[in-house]
């Protein structure tokens, strides 16, 4: 037997146990900070509402309809909407809401998401920035909730939850939704000790005095926490402030999705390394096991599989190298009916799979150089 494929295989699969399971459970056993005030200030401070849109002409009337209906004073909050080069209907029917106090801005040429958030900061005049993604409806106490934590002037920086609606028979659509009530779960976790690594760009907020413009291939619910703890402020989550998305029903939209997402937060990665230093204390442990080793599943994967297949003479090991290829049959079964009807069988493995080798992929596209600015629009069913 090769001990040194043994020992690639059983540190690559501690590794992600660890990772999933061994992380969240860890941070359990800590000392919890002081808890965030219940409730916010009183008159609740002045917030601008930013909205990225990019031909949204099918959802930005119903997005910008919900966010007028929030239970928010109407003289405490300003709407800004910019139109990213838009070639639909998006301008006319932000437009229409002028008189309902809806600020349109036009970026021409198109520069991305990112880029319109920085515009649009210029013109916010609120203490506290607020996103909101072009699809994301909130539910009427959201604001208030989402703004509350920043009565503890520690907090810099909150996140709300992400729920999907209308998963329909989609795998995809059902397993994303579980894999964020995961998230919710360890982004909870991690707000008790003190800040999370991962935030949902659909419904946060930020003090305005620490927003720095970013570049255009910069992921904004990356890049930005990372800068306010960088700054000594927490970044927190409240699961109180509710946001529902039509959730991705197309495998192929999942993927792509993910493999953007994940090319940039590798990109924010190398910029930020120095986060990972010791001297930054238990987020460095964070960042690592979240995001880092997160990120590097995929690999480890692999790993684990060609090292198992190295040592199949073994007996124990040919019983592993079994195990494995029942989850990946079940996860080709998965993307191969592509709906829930067998969803307990092959949902996780599915969509596990689906996330780590998107995660892989932009791993590859940016050891080779790669960046990305701007895209199609996350679209629901």
């Amino acid at each position: 037997m090769s001990w040194a494929a043994a020992i690639a295989f059983w540190v690559s699969v501690g590794v992600v146990a660890y990772t999933y399971f061994g992380y969240p459970l860890t941070l359990l056993l800590l000392p919890r900070r002081r808890p965030l005030p219940p409730t916010g200030q009183e008159p609740p401070p002045r917030v601008s509402l930013l909205i990225a849109a990019y031909d949204e002409e099918r959802q930005i009337a119903e997005t910008l309809e919900n966010k007028l209906a929030l239970d928010y004073p109407a003289d405490r909050l300003e709407i800004i909407v910019v139109s990213d080069g838009s070639s639909d209907r998006t301008d006319e029917i932000v437009c229409s809401f002028a008189s309902r106090g809806v600020t349109l801005i036009r970026q021409e040429p198109r520069q991305g998401k990112t880029m319109a958030l920085n515009l649009a900061r210029e013109r916010a005049s609120g203490e506290i920035v607020a996103f909101s993604d072009a699809n994301s409806l909130w539910d009427r106490q959201a604001l208030r909730r989402l703004v509350a934590p920043f009565a503890a002037p520690e907090v810099g920086y909150v996140t709300g939850e992400l729920r999907y609606r209308d998963p329909g028979e989609s795998v995809s659509a059902a397993a994303c939704g579980a894999y964020m009530r995961y998230e919710n779960w360890v982004r909870t976790i991690e707000t008790r000790v003190g800040s999370i690594v991962g935030v949902n760009g659909g419904i946060d907020a930020v003090r305005r005095a620490l927003y720095a413009p970013m570049r255009s291939d910069h992921l904004p619910d990356f890049i930005l926490p990372l800068r306010v703890v960088e700054q000594a402020f927490r970044v927190v989550f409240a699961p109180a402030a509710l946001s529902v998305e039509e959730a991705l029903a197309a495998p192929r939209d999942e993927f792509r999705m993910r493999v953007r997402v994940s090319l940039r937060a590798y990109h924010a990665l190398a910029e930020m390394k120095h986060l990972l230093a010791p001297g930054r204390g238990l987020y460095a442990l964070q960042l690592l096991v979240h995001k880092v080793l997160r990120y590097a599943v995929g690999v480890l994967m692999l790993v684990a599989l060609a090292a198992n297949l190295w040592l199949v003479s073994v007996p124990l090991y040919r019983g592993l190298l079994v195990v494995q290829g029942l989850f990946y049959a079940a996860a080709a079964l998965g993307r191969f009916f592509g709906d829930t009807r067998s969803r307990g069988l092959v949902r996780f493995p599915y969509y596990f799979t689906l996330v780590n080798a998107a995660a892989t992929v932009a791993l590859y596209r940016f050891v080779r150089g790669e960046r990305q600015v701007v895209w199609a629009p996350r679209k629901g069913r």
